[in-house]
């Protein structure tokens, strides 16, 4: 039996789950208070903090360290790499110390890293967020100082893309599926025979998610951030964190939205069914780059649980292919699936 460590930071909590094989035995979502986490000036910063969470969870839980096969963790915002299970090295914790962008999944091979290595056991991160399999093609934007980057949720997006191709006895390289994350930020992409070979950078472009602005006109932002009015960071904030439906309605909880549409608010639907049509224009140009060959459209994420949602997306992209719901987030599952994999012998784990 293997006994694994899931750790996987978000912006404001660090999911912890202890596993026995594919069983999950415990799982706790250990909430950090704005008030902890404004004494840290930069996300990163926080790793000491979040390590003792995590190394009281398996005290609490009476787990015993010495058990444990190995340590994984969610991956960060590194160097562009291919899909697979990676082993943690110093150069990966360097190269996330020095990310451009200071995003929370960069602590989660820190701590699996330490951790782990204090217990002399190996630390793995799976299908990390900079996971890069694009075509060539792809990476053109139209100004030739800037590439289209692939950045995406590559761990769930591509977790369920596996478990849907063995429904029916096959691997993900056998189908070419259109996977759609929704969530607090988007990812759609189009899976050619295992790879995602092009998807909208889910912090900058694509339809707008709950927080996220999504792509925007490029001379209004232009405008906008020399207008005097903003300060770099301040942009940034209302790109990511107080863009989309949160610029539009104050609130970023979907299940709230959607009772201010039933309680008749207008404006409400109107944003609301602004999201699905630009979510189903960005499912119909992944159509496109796989040229119309779609055997499946697999819809993941918190928000698939939203009927009206997936009802709205279904009417404008049916006529694409059939759709399938893995609904809610399984990135735990996904973690401990990949470096399973790997102590089962059935992958090779990959240096960074």
């Amino acid at each position: 039996m293997f006994k694994l460590l899931v750790i996987n930071p978000g912006s404001t909590s660090t999911k912890v789950s202890y596993f026995e094989d594919e069983k999950e035995i415990y799982r706790e979502k250990i909430e950090h208070s704005i008030e902890e986490l404004k004494n840290f000036k930069r996300v990163f910063d926080q790793y000491e903090f979040r390590k003792l969470r995590v190394l009281d969870f398996l005290k609490r839980h009476s787990i015993n360290e010495k058990e444990l096969f190995c340590i994984v963790g969610r991956g960060g915002i590194s160097k562009p790499v291919s899909a697979g299970t990676y082993i943690i090295s110093e150069k990966m914790i360097e190269d996330l110390r020095n990310s451009p962008i200071d995003h929370a999944s960069n602590l989660g091979p820190v701590i699996a890293y330490e951790i782990a290595k204090s217990l002399g056991i190996p630390a793995y991160t799976v299908d990390p967020i900079a996971v890069d399999e694009f075509q060539d093609i792809a990476r053109i934007t139209g100004l030739k100082e800037i590439n289209r980057r692939s950045r995406f949720h590559a761990l769930n997006t591509r977790y369920v893309a596996k478990k849907r191709a063995e429904m029916f006895g096959k691997k993900i390289e056998d189908f070419n599926f259109i996977v759609v994350h929704l969530g607090g930020g988007l990812s759609i992409a189009p899976f050619e025979k295992g790879k995602a070979i092009d998807v909208n950078d889910s912090a900058t472009s694509g339809a707008f998610s709950p927080e996220r602005s999504g792509s925007l006109p490029s001379i209004d932002i232009v405008e906008m951030c020399y207008s005097g009015k903003y300060k770099i960071e301040e942009i940034k904030k209302r790109l990511m964190g107080e863009g989309g439906i949160i610029s539009y309605l104050g609130i970023n909880d979907l299940k709230e939205v959607e009772r201010r549409i039933d309680n008749g608010d207008d404006y409400a639907k109107f944003i609301f069914e602004a999201m699905a049509y630009q979510i189903s224009k960005d499912i119909v140009a992944s159509a496109v780059v796989l040229k119309g060959k779609v055997d499946e459209i697999i819809f993941t994420g918190g928000m698939s649980n939203s009927k009206r949602l997936i009802d709205l997306i279904s009417d404008r992209v049916s006529f694409i292919s059939k759709f399938f719901l893995f609904p809610g987030e399984m990135e735990q599952e996904a973690l401990c699936f990949g470096a399973l994999s790997v102590l089962k012998g059935e992958e090779e784990a990959k240096i960074y």
